[in-house]
C-alpha cells in the first residue's frame, strides 16, 4: 500500500467550458493521476497549468492559496483558480504531522504574515523560521531558512517554483532537503523549470504539454537540455539566438 499523503487526483465534475481553467493542459489531460513517488515535479512550459494544479491540491488539503500552513488565512488578492472544488483528491491511510504551502510569487505577504502571527499572538512562532525575522534575510537566505527550520518528517509539502529566489548553490542544499524529507517519510509536490531541482532522487518529473501530462527523464526536458546545450557551447548558441531574434 502506498504510505502517500495524496496518492491520486482526478476531475469529479468538469469545469465550465468558459472558465478559462477548462482549457489548461494540466485539465484537459489529467485523468485518473496517480502518486506513486515521495516527490512529484510538475515541469512544463508556462501557461500549461502546473502551478494551477499545485495550488488546486493544496487548496484542497487546507491550505492557504497565497502559502503558509493551515492556520495561514491572509489575502492580498483573490487570485487563485477555483479548480479545487472540481477535484476528487485521493488520500492514503495516513494523515500528515505536518503541511505547507511555498509560493515564491507572494513569499512577501508570507513573510508578513509570519510576523504578524508572532506580534500578535504567544511568542516562539519565528523559532519554526529560523528564529530571525523572514523580511531580515534576503530572499533566498529567507527562502532556504523556511525550508530548512518549517518542513518536517512526515509532512506533507506544496512548492511552487522554490528556484525563484536561489542561486544554484542554494538550489542544491535544497534538492538535499528535499531528499533527505522524502526517506523520513515526507510527501513534496514541486512545480519548477529547474532542472537541478528535478535530479532529486526517486522523483517523478511529470510534464505537462498541450498533448498531456507524460512522466519523464528530467534529463528528457526542454529544461535539462536547454541548460546543457547552452554550458556545453555558449558562444555558438548566443550567436544563434541573436541573429534570430
Amino acid at each position: 500500500m502506498s504510505q502517500n499523503f495524496i496518492t491520486g487526483v482526478q476531475l469529479a465534475t468538469a469545469p465550465p467550458k468558459n472558465d478559462y481553467i477548462a482549457a489548461l493542459p494540466a485539465v484537459r489531460h489529467l485523468g485518473n493521476r496517480r502518486f506513486t513517488k515521495p516527490v512529484t515535479f510538475f515541469v512544463g512550459e508556462n501557461g500549461t497549468g502546473k502551478s494551477t494544479l499545485l495550488e488546486a491540491l493544496a487548496v484542497s488539503c487546507g491550505l492557504n492559496a497565497e502559502g503558509g500552513g493551515r492556520n495561514f488565512n491572509f489575502s492580498s488578492r483573490a487570485t487563485h483558480s477555483d479548480l479545487w472544488q472540481y477535484l476528487t483528491v485521493r488520500r492514503g491511510a495516513v494523515r500528515p504531522k505536518d503541511t505547507f504551502f511555498l509560493r515564491a510569487e507572494s513569499f512577501y505577504n508570507l513573510a508578513s504574515e509570519v510576523e504578524k502571527l508572532e506580534n500578535d499572538g504567544p511568542p516562539g512562532l519565528l523559532d519554526y523560521y529560523g528564529g530571525k525575522s523572514l523580511h531580515e534575510q534576503s530572499h533566498g537566505e529567507s527562502f532556504l531558512a523556511l525550508a530548512l527550520n518549517r518542513f518536517s518528517a512526515g509532512g506533507l509539502y506544496f512548492l511552487d517554483e522554490p528556484e525563484a529566489a536561489l542561486s544554484p548553490t542554494r538550489q542544491l542544499s535544497l534538492l538535499c532537503l528535499l531528499h533527505q524529507l522524502s526517506v523520513q517519510g515526507a510527501q513534496l509536490f514541486i512545480a519548477t523549470h529547474s532542472p537541478l531541482l528535478m535530479a532529486c532522487p526517486g522523483a517523478e518529473v511529470l510534464l505537462f504539454d498541450r498533448d498531456g501530462i507524460h512522466p519523464t527523464d528530467y534529463r528528457h526536458t526542454e529544461h535539462y537540455e536547454v541548460t546543457r546545450r547552452f554550458l556545453n557551447d555558449p558562444d555558438g548558441m548566443l550567436r544563434q539566438l541573436l541573429e534570430t531574434f
